[in-house]
């Protein structure tokens, strides 16, 4: 060794960007090229592991409280100086440990004091540190779901003693950002792993799975151990994402607690706090915005949206100290409430996460007198509020569009029918500068055009009114459809007067212009050969019979059709009168 320190370069801190790397006997520092120079001090040194890794080989150190510290990018021929380092300044051994490369996807899982490892044949295939993982759960009977911390989600977290401890994962452009382990069979409490604190009776069966999660839970700091709980809110109901939670609110997170999935999320992550009446004049929504967003498998929610009703009261009081309450939160919140069940969980999460609650603007007033205006984002119904500097639309898919980002307006309809005269369609286009596209918004009552076309103005947003240009159209359509509909009623009651004349005789549908002559000569050989007053209507009907030969006689033959058809019609008169 070189004086009282040892220098090491081109070394990454925690998966991040390369720097130099110096051991001194008062602790270690590590310097980057451009940035601020990480200390540790050598009281917090415990252990350290010695490891094949991505740029090299990888240094491990195992702190007291501030978790574990990894150093990667040494070269193998830099084991013996780091070895003798660590040993003559912080009286730590350095282990050489080594990794299983046999490419199973199965092995043993077990707990220590800050990591789950992985092992394969009696050798670790991987390690989580705890601090990594963001939220866990049971995605199945025997399958738990582990989240990890994304670049999204910020640098920094909270663990139990409120410091802040930095995120590694987010350092990279590619990340982990889930992993599902299978769990399969029971087993007796008190038979898992030595670091497992988990609370039970001996002996007793639980599934395996049921008995990694709650570990998982417990050593990750992400279960309801994280502290003491100020506020608890049972059986909530969520219409994103869809069901019933439980709310635990702690000091600097809170906790939903569903059937199947529970997240935790951090009050940092709360970005905007809405609470809007729905258009119903029954329930009360609250909307809460969060960034990162709450994931779900694949699903990504960015709001998380409440429902309560509007008459429902609520008694509550704080599980804190009154020390507390006046040093940290004095003037933000009280320790009883007593007021509707919204007010309560608003004023609650208001106070907590320091998020101004937002209401919709005083500007728009829908032509029923509320809020917001029933509308349908693509296939989705729902409603949209106008905020005092933004647009929201609710429940699913939240979408949140701040005027500042509108480049304008389009007020439309969709076709040139009377039908779609009662609804129009608003069309948000974006700026370029924020990526342009458009959000639409359909199937709005015709009776909101004026309060809408009024609050854009109020707010200078560019209205581009596509329903004045069409109004000579959609009359001209209109009265066109009067007109057909007054033709068809003409129609249809001719149909009838001729139906009832003809004696109800389905005469257009069985009707033969080859057959009616013969009839006619049927009726009139018929009445020729009768000769009697009495028969076939008598005198009356002969001079009537032989003024229709005369016709016929007459008539040019392209209209013999016809006359037959008068004669066929004037005999059965005359026969009907008998």
């Amino acid at each position: 060794m070189s004086g009282d320190y040892e220098t090491f370069e081109n070394i990454y801190l925690n998966l991040g960007q390369p720097g130099r790397c110096r051991f001194a006997p008062s602790g270690m520092g590590w310097k980057p090229s451009s940035g601020d120079t990480w200390t540790l001090q050598n009281t917090e040194i415990s252990s350290a592991q010695w490891s094949r890794a991505a740029r090299g080989y990888e240094v491990k150190i195992f702190t007291r409280t501030m978790g574990i510290v990894q150093l990667d990018g040494f070269e193998s021929d830099d084991l013996d100086r780091v070895k003798d380092t660590l040993k003559t300044y912080y009286k730590v051994n350095l282990e050489h440990r080594e990794h299983a490369l046999k490419g199973w996807n199965w092995g043993k899982a077990e707990f220590s004091k800050q990591e789950l490892y992985f092992n394969v044949a009696n050798k670790p295939a991987f390690e989580i540190p705890f601090s990594e993982v963001s939220n866990s759960n049971l995605a199945g009977k025997n399958e738990v779901a582990v989240e990890f911390a994304t670049a999204d989600g910020g640098t920094a977290a909270t663990n139990g003693e409120g410091n802040k401890k930095k995120k590694k994962s987010s350092q990279g452009l590619d990340q982990l950002v889930e992993m599902r382990f299978y769990v399969p069979g029971t087993v007796k409490k008190g038979e898992g792993d030595e670091g497992s604190d988990v609370d039970g009776e001996a002996g007793e069966e639980m599934s395996a799975a049921n008995l990694f999660y709650d570990t998982l839970k417990e050593k990750a700091d992400i279960g309801e151990v994280a502290g003491d709980t100020y506020a608890t809110f049972l059986d909530i109901l969520f219409l994103t994402p869809r069901g019933r939670y439980d709310i635990d609110m702690y000091e600097n997170s809170f906790r939903l607690r569903g059937r199947t999935y529970d997240y935790k999320i951090q009050y940092d992550n709360v970005k905007q706090f809405f609470q809007l009446p729905k258009p119903d004049d029954v329930h009360q929504m609250i909307v809460i915005g969060l960034d990162p967003p709450l994931r779900q498998g694949q699903t990504k929610y960015p709001f998380l949206v409440m429902q309560f009703k509007r008459e429902e009261d609520m008694e509550f009081d704080l599980n804190i100290t009154e020390e507390v309450l006046k040093e940290k939160y004095d003037g933000k919140l009280q320790m009883h409430y007593e007021n509707s069940a919204h007010n309560v969980v608003s004023q609650i999460f208001s106070g907590l996460t320091g998020k101004k609650v937002i209401s919709p603007s005083r500007d728009f007033v829908s032509h029923h007198q509320q809020s917001g205006a029933k509308c349908s984002l693509k296939a989705n119904e729902g409603h949209l509020f106008c905020l005092d500097k933004a647009f929201l639309f609710v429940p699913k898919p939240a979408v949140f569009v701040s005027f500042d980002r509108v480049a304008y307006v389009t007020m439309s309809r969709v076709g040139g029918s009377v039908s779609a005269s009662r609804t129009f369609d608003v069309t948000v286009t974006l700026k370029q500068s924020d990526g342009g596209g458009e959000y639409q918004f359909n199937n709005i009552n015709r009776e909101e055009q004026s309060s809408l076309e009024d609050f854009f103005k109020t707010k200078n947003l560019r209205i581009k009114n596509d329903l004045v240009d069409d109004s000579s159209a959609l009359l001209a359509a209109a009265l066109q459809d009067d007109d057909d509909d007054m033709d068809e009623d003409v129609t249809v009651a001719r149909a009838d007067r001729g139906s009832a004349d003809e004696d109800e005789e389905s005469v257009d549908e069985d009707f033969q212009a080859e057959s009616e002559s013969d009839v006619a000569e049927e009726y009139d050989s018929a009445h020729e050969s009768s000769g009697s007053d009495d028969e076939e209507g008598g005198p009356e009907a002969a001079a009537v019979g032989d003024d229709d030969d005369e016709e016929m006689e007459d008539a040019p033959s392209e209209t013999e059709a016809p006359a037959k058809k008068k004669a066929k019609t004037t005999n059965k008169n005359v026969q009907v009168r008998n």
